[in-house]
């Protein structure tokens, strides 16, 4: 590395958020960038290590143990230390085809698995990655050049970050890509699951204009099984790729549930970025928590994001609960690292204002004429048992359920396709070819390994664009 000493010489310095009260007001990103200054600084504390776990892989799972589309973490930071910022940025691309959405939405395992991560005190990756990313942006998202054009056409279903990786990749080695999605834009959670506060929908346009130069084909509001059929999918393209995410949510079938008031997380959140994109919400009973008791359901991201959301648009209290135990605040670092510790984490929309309790479980809810008024809850002991005697009552206008996702939906594409299932419901491929039980039809992203993400989701694209061109072509030149 060009500064030796640089993880001597200078702390972590990591960007700030904009204060609560500012940015409660609107759906815009709150993040404040470092300077240049500061980010060749941060850059520069990077290791050199013998062992880069932050983008390694572990030789007996041959799973990653740090960013699982490889970024190759110390050589951009060098550049950038150096400030040779063009460089830089290609590198990144070579790995990562949307460095802006990673750059925001990622948890950032790669700097849990550095090796500076063993002081708490890593290097600030997901910040320098961002700063690449935005700088290279900011001269112009430029299609990129592609191989000679092939005669092979592919379909890809859906527009997440799965099915949007792999569409670019292989419309880079030179195929006719066509990409289908059921909504009215393309991003899938991108769009319509994560909130703009996070990450604003610039950033996703602006990919899907390079895509279209690069001559890739979008169909929105194409509903494949449903209103296309997929015999024509079969008969008119050379290989198919369902990328459609995991979309079937986890439900809470207890006494009370059928009450108005109590919803999805992901009826909720696509409303709001529906909103904010002023995309018509259609015939769609606005789900609003203006004026109203929110109780959010489920500790996880979707959770987190459904806080926020709440108390943007007014609510006059949020509550979260989580039905696992409190995770300890710090991780016992020589039992997880390299590994993702379980530890408390604490989100900014958790700072915004939220009571969060933990090893909570609802019993049933009730309520006054049809709408729901009141959730009974009991704490939960280590077997997920209602422990006697410690039940209570909260009040809820208003209950979000954001417990996860079990597998994708099987109605429509799936059973029309009729492509073989794993143990877990999620459709059967295998993890090198990631082809399906059905002849030239692949899955990637969620729909392949359950919800995970979005970098995992860009990796799979990535990994399955590189098993569609050697399945066309006998061989291939992208990277897996």
């Amino acid at each position: 590395m060009g500064k030796i000493t640089g993880f001597l010489e200078f702390e972590r310095h990591d960007r700030k958020y904009a204060p609560v009260e500012d940015r409660i007001k609107n759906y815009q990103e709150f993040v404040l960038p470092l300077s240049e200054k500061d980010v060749r600084e941060q850059a520069s504390r990077c290791m050199d290590c013998g062992v880069p776990y932050c983008h390694g892989t572990n030789r007996v799972t041959n799973a990653p143990t740090g960013c699982p589309v490889n970024n190759q973490i110390p050589d951009w930071n060098d550049l950038v230390y150096r400030g040779n910022w063009d460089e830089a940025a290609r590198n990144l691309h070579s790995t990562n085809n949307f460095p802006e959405f990673t750059g925001r939405v990622c948890p950032a395992p790669c700097e849990a698995s550095c090796t500076l991560n063993i002081d708490d005190n890593p290097v600030t990756i997901k910040t320098i990655e961002c700063e690449i990313a935005d700088r290279a942006i900011a001269q112009g998202l430029k299609p990129e050049t592609t191989l000679p054009k092939t005669s092979k056409k592919v379909a890809i279903v859906g527009s997440g970050p799965a099915g949007l990786a792999c569409a670019q990749q292989l419309a880079r080695a030179g195929h006719d890509v066509h990409v289908y999605e059921r909504w009215a834009k393309a991003g899938g959670l991108l769009r319509y699951g994560i909130p703009d506060f996070k990450m604003e929908k610039i950033h996703v346009d602006r990919r899907i204009e390079q895509m279209k130069a690069e001559g890739i084909h979008f169909h929105y509001g194409v509903h494949v099984g449903v209103d296309l059929p997929v015999e024509k999918l079969i008969g008119g393209y050379d290989a198919i790729v369902l990328a459609g995410g995991s979309e079937k949510p986890r439900d809470l079938p207890i006494p009370g549930r059928e009450l108005k008031g109590i919803h999805f997380a992901m009826d909720f959140l696509p409303q709001q970025n529906r909103r904010v994109g002023n995309e018509p919400l259609g015939d769609r009973e606005p789900i609003l928590a203006t004026g109203k008791k929110v109780v959010v359901i489920g500790g996880g991201d979707t959770g987190s994001d459904c806080i926020g959301t709440s108390i943007r648009q007014g609510a006059v209290s949020v509550a979260n609960f989580e039905i696992m135990p409190q995770p300890p605040a710090m991780e016992n670092k020589l039992l997880t690292w390299p590994d993702w510790p379980l530890k408390l984490r604490t989100s900014s929309s958790h700072q915004e204002g939220v009571e969060r309790d933990f090893a909570v479980g609802t019993q049933s809810f009730s309520g006054e004429n049809g709408q729901v008024k009141k959730l009974h809850c009991a704490r939960l002991d280590a077997k997920f048992k209602p422990i006697p005697g410690t039940e209570f009552d909260i009040e809820a206008d208003l209950v979000l359920l954001a417990m996860g996702f079990v597998h994708p939906v099987h109605e429509g594409m799936l059973k029309s396709f009729d492509v073989a299932l794993d143990g877990r419901g999620n459709v059967s491929a295998d993890t090198d070819a990631y082809l399906t039980s059905v002849p030239k039809v692949f899955a990637a992203g969620d729909m392949r390994r359950g919800q995970s993400l979005v970098v995992w989701a860009i990796r799979e694209g990535r990994q399955c664009a590189h098993a569609v061109d050697k399945y066309l072509m006998g061989k291939t030149s992208l990277p897996r």
